[in-house]
């Protein structure tokens, strides 16, 4: 019984030549798949209230900082996803350094990330599509705009949207490409318009004092403040680019396109973000942008009404894609699973013509629509943090085990400063899940302590590597 839950598999990414998904990516369409999972709330939302209540104009060292915490992972990432392969990305990592249960437990965590920010995202989405139709004097009543413990009946904008991604990803990874591709075009542009327009109302005494809130400290109130409490806070605008390794399997080259795809959209996005929260406090006093829409505010403090719509724009397409990319990548974390023997074999199936696993798509679709449109998710958004550092804790180790342990492991990809970068990108990540509540410890320990039963009881028994060694 010892032996077996540590049970590893060896895999490169040409066994994954044939798995029935579409090889069809190009290094720039997993570039905005990136993008598309990384720019969303994060620069909308977090920039304005992360710099009122926590860092000051010092906003851009936290965003500085927690993309460096990302940059060490996003490196392990890419040297596992060229040299390990497959649609797994953390869970198939770990598999071949660490295990089975360590992988099991690290799918279980990932299918839990994926679903939940999934949902929540679609949540925000439905607010401010909501916005934008009482604007035009479409609004909804409250009963379809609130679930059934905020006195609604269904949130049907947040259930509907993922209806129709669940349709999408269904009709094949191409198209989800290309939809993807058109609605990062769309925000990219909305950022371009709001750093032309800042560009041009800045005051630099907006930027003193710089460092309102110092290094780190405590509110009176006793909350975290400070660069690194803000770096803990705004670490979470990062948090997608993970997800461009599970395509893998459906990358024309994936041995040189996807790191390529993980570390241009992490260094893009990073260099938007700093850009855009440097523009953001200088153009109005940082003490104002605790609001829950900071940029429209901004731009409607300065009198320039008519681009505050054009942010609701980028908000919605942004919002769009996020739950795209963390969708799909959701799906093909279940499907690595299931074709693993981990979970049930049903869902390892992959529709002959679309070339996607279609059952995967219906059944996490119905869940997250359920889930979005009848349970508020404020509080378990915070589960999505704690279980993204978790992954990418490990797969920093994973980059360390499996240098010791396949030493001759083909790596298109290698990571500069082996083991000092994976061992950092370890111990900021760890040190970041130190400043999360403990109430999100307590719920990750429970939904872990789950996965061990569902471990214990089905996976161990039916996994594809008890099969093959019986």
């Amino acid at each position: 019984m010892g032996m077996k839950i540590f049970r590893t598999k060896s895999t490169t990414p040409g066994d994954f030549d044939h798995t029935g998904l579409h090889k069809c990516l190009s290094a720039f369409d997993l570039t905005f798949l990136g993008i598309g999972a990384i720019i969303g709330t994060g620069i909308f939302v977090l920039t304005g209230i992360a710099a009122a209540t926590q860092a000051g104009p010092a906003v851009v060292l936290s965003f500085v900082i927690a993309g460096i915490a990302c940059a060490f992972a996003a490196l392990a990432y890419a040297e596992l996803a060229a040299a390990v392969g497959g649609c797994g990305s953390a869970y198939g990592y770990s598999y071949v350094a660490f295990g089975e249960l360590i992988a099991w437990i690290i799918g279980w965590d990932l299918i839990l990330e994926y679903g939940v920010a999934t949902a929540a995202v679609a949540t925000g989405w439905a607010g401010y599509f909501n916005n934008a139709l009482t604007a035009v004097g479409l609004a909804l009543p409250n009963a379809l705009t609130k679930a059934p413990m905020q006195g609604g009946i269904i949130n049907l904008p947040a259930a509907g949207i993922v209806l129709i991604l669940m349709v999408l990803l269904m009709l094949g990874m191409r198209e989800s490409a290309r939809t993807n591709m058109v609605m990062v075009f769309v925000k990219l542009l909305t950022i371009g318009v709001f750093i032309s327009v800042a560009a041009f109302h800045v005051n630099p005494e907006n930027w003193t004092p710089f460092m309102p809130f110092g290094w780190s400290g405590q509110s009176p109130d006793g909350k975290p403040v400070g660069v690194l409490a803000g770096a803990a806070m705004v670490f979470f605008a990062y948090v997608g680019f993970d997800a461009v390794s599970t395509a893998a399997e459906e990358a024309k080259n994936p041995q040189r396109d996807v790191p390529f795809g993980i570390i241009f959209s992490l260094v893009f996005c990073t260099a938007i973000y700093i850009v855009v929260a440097g523009l953001l406090t200088g153009m109005v006093p940082y003490t104002q942008l605790n609001v829950p829409s900071p940029v429209a505010h901004s731009l409607h403090l300065i009198g320039v009404n008519w681009a505050s719509a054009l942010v609701a724009t980028g908000v919605i397409a942004g919002l769009t894609t996020v739950m795209l990319v963390l969708y799909y990548g959701l799906t093909r974390v279940f499907f690595a699973m299931s074709r693993d023997g981990l979970l049930p074999p049903f869902f390892a199936e992959v529709h002959p013509k679309t070339q996607t696993p279609v059952r995967v798509i219906a059944i996490c679709g119905l869940l997250i629509s359920l889930i979005a449109g009848f349970i508020p998710l404020g509080e378990l958004a915070e589960l999505v943090n704690i279980g993204t550092l978790a992954a990418f804790v490990l797969v920093c180790l994973g980059v360390v085990v499996l240098r010791i342990k396949q030493p001759d492991l083909p790596r298109p990809f290698k990571n500069p400063l082996n083991p000092v970068f994976p061992l950092l990108g370890a111990f900021s990540c760890s040190g970041l899940m130190a400043f999360l509540p403990w109430t999100t410890w307590v719920r990750f320990a429970v939904w872990l302590g789950i996965g061990v039963l569902v471990y214990f009881s089905y996976s161990i028994h039916h996994s594809k590597l008890q099969k093959h060694s019986a």
